[in-house]
């Protein structure tokens, strides 16, 4: 690996996928060796339950199988494990944490909002900061983190109980959805906006980057990518007038068919239209025409902040 740098590994368990990064890190930089994503909807029902279901820990735990052997084979010699939303609003999260302990000698760690703010919008950032004031928004499964800031520095950070399987399971029953259904969906996410928003007039921003597998995946569908291919997905830009041309398509058709779209995981086909909308939502909120879409995120905060730890300065 390259001289001064730490190889690097970051498990991200979220709400719809678990995801592995293997990096070498020198100077905040992050040069990808590995990068593996799938989608174990972990967060299948805890909103209604309130419990992480036994069978969606098992598909989790299936894939740390895998993600473990592939760094240990690649010779990581940090490893940072982190959990997000589902696991954060469950109760039996505490204990999901200790079987991961006890089944991997995985010790992961439980971010709250405010850490997992913060290490998304560096691993955003890091390469090339934007010029002016951005918001970083980052569409989970559970929840959807906005965090606006100028260079290096936050001002302003919010976790909203918006996801794509949360709101996915609230308000999307029929198949494909109904308008009725779209439309409570979209004052839903625009009623927690509001309320995020309305006493902090410091949430302003130039410009926007989309994280994470909603955005991403729309700019394979834009660039009809088939196989995805990230390096053209990192920069992508995408604008308003085209994320709602590709929403009331990906809409209007049944889940069987979204499955059959050019550039659209069929993993993420399920949950792809709520997505879609709060996405919709949140640069109508921030006054955004377009935003561009990241492969960095949370990811590569982590895989920076790991480094660092390790050999601080």
């Amino acid at each position: 690996m390259p001289g001064g740098s730490n190889r690097v590994a970051v498990i991200d368990i979220g709400t719809n996928s678990t995801r592995l990064l293997v990096a070498d890190v020198a100077d905040g930089h992050v040069e990808e060796v590995d990068r593996r994503t799938r989608v174990t909807r972990l967060g299948r029902g805890v909103d209604l339950s309130g419990n992480l279901a036994t069978e969606a820990i098992e598909a989790v735990c299936e894939v740390l199988a895998e993600y473990v052997a592939a760094y240990e084979q690649l010779g990581a010699t940090t490893v940072d494990a982190i959990a997000t939303s589902a696991v954060r609003d469950a109760s039996n999260g505490d204990a999901f944490i200790a079987e991961l302990r006890e089944r991997f000698a995985l010790t992961a760690r439980i971010l709250d909002g405010e850490e997992e703010a913060l290490l998304t919008y560096r691993g955003a950032t890091a390469e090339h900061p934007p010029p002016g004031r951005v918001v970083v928004i980052d569409i989970g499964g559970g929840s959807t983190e906005l965090i606006v800031g100028a260079e290096a520095e936050v001002d302003f950070h919010t976790s909203l109980q918006a996801g794509v399987v949360r709101q996915t399971e609230r308000h999307l029953a029929t198949d494909p959805p109904g308008p009725a259904e779209l439309e409570e969906l979209a004052r839903d996410v625009l009623g927690l906006l509001t309320d995020a928003l309305a006493a902090h007039p410091e949430a302003q921003a130039e410009s926007g980057i989309a994280v994470a597998g909603t955005p991403t995946s729309l700019a394979a569908i834009d660039l009809r990518l088939d196989p995805y291919e990230p390096q053209r997905v990192h920069g992508h830009r995408l604008f308003l007038d085209s994320i709602q041309h590709m929403l009331s398509e990906l809409a209007s058709l049944p889940l069987a068919e979204r499955h059959e779209v050019v550039g659209l995981h069929p993993d993420r086909a399920p949950t792809i239209v709520a997505g879609v909308v709060i996405l919709i939502e949140a640069m109508r909120a921030f006054g955004l025409s377009e935003v561009i879409a990241s492969e960095h995120d949370i990811l590569h905060g982590a895989a920076i902040e790991a480094a660092q730890a390790r050999n601080p300065k």
